[in-house]
């Protein structure tokens, strides 16, 4: 299914890569879906900004019940269902390296926050998509991660621990639903400059990254915006499964 023809729900869509995300789908002629938590006012104008092939909808992804009635309103808002879904949000984290728990400090309840976020929102997203999905023999999941899980930089505990368990959640899912017609894949940037979260990241950390990268450059949400779609793409039909780091070469997989 060509970009053009599907509805894509980004979550944690407001701001940040969520927002570069949207933007680059809307480019492609998708309809879109602003899922956001908190940020109404900013989820508004992005939908201002689209048009009619968007619309916003508030939904707190760890809430079963909130997802369904976020698909349920999409689907009457487009006149069709779901086709593809991005997992973006990020729940209360911000990358702040001189603010963030070390190991003596970090506790379950860190964990805990990052796990509901990341992996309970995504299972969320998937159970509601996927009946529609199975009847129409055509999915696209995308879930987002991050390199620091290969490349600690900065050691955000349960931030790099959530999205390792995710992608293991994205390997399983795509072995199962592959026979659907369904493909479950990941996308991992690292520190992207600059996002809302990333706002609090020290140019001394931005500095070493660049350093050490490549091509001598932080990346940009639109960069990784563009790789996500490419998941979505027809370009990406037999790769499942798998997860593709853009960070400019810094981690290679």
């Amino acid at each position: 299914m060509e970009i053009s023809s599907q509805v894509v729900l980004v979550t944690g869509a407001s701001r940040g890569l969520g927002r570069d995300t949207v933007k680059a789908f809307a480019r492609e002629g998708a309809k879109v879906v602003i899922n956001y938590y908190s940020s109404r006012e900013k989820a508004e104008k992005l939908k201002e900004q689209i048009g009619e092939n968007a619309v916003d909808l508030q939904a707190d992804v760890r809430d079963v019940n909130q997802v369904k009635d976020l698909f349920r309103k999409a689907h009457e808002y487009f006149g069709r269902p779901i086709t593809t879904i991005v997992n973006n949000a990020l729940v209360n984290f911000r990358f702040d390296p001189a603010a963030k728990k070390d190991a003596s400090q970090i506790g379950w309840e860190d964990y805990q926050t990052q796990l509901e976020g990341s992996v309970k929102g995504s299972l969320n997203t998937i159970q509601a998509g996927n009946p529609n999905m199975k009847e129409m023999e055509f999915g696209r999941i995308i879930n987002i991660g991050t390199n620091l899980f290969q490349n600690p930089v900065v050691p955000y505990h349960d931030y790099t621990t959530s999205k390792a368990a995710l992608l293991g959640m994205t390997r399983n899912m795509a072995q199962e639903l592959g026979q659907y017609g369904i493909t479950v894949n990941m996308v991992s940037g690292g520190l992207l400059k600059a996002t809302d979260a990333s706002s609090a990241t020290s140019q001394e950390v931005f500095q070493l990254i660049e350093a050490s990268t490549p091509l001598r450059k932080v990346t940009q949400p639109s960069e990784v915006a563009d790789a996500i779609c490419f998941f979505a793409s027809p370009w990406s039909r037999a790769v499942t499964g798998q997860n593709l780091v853009v960070d400019g070469g810094l981690v290679k997989n």
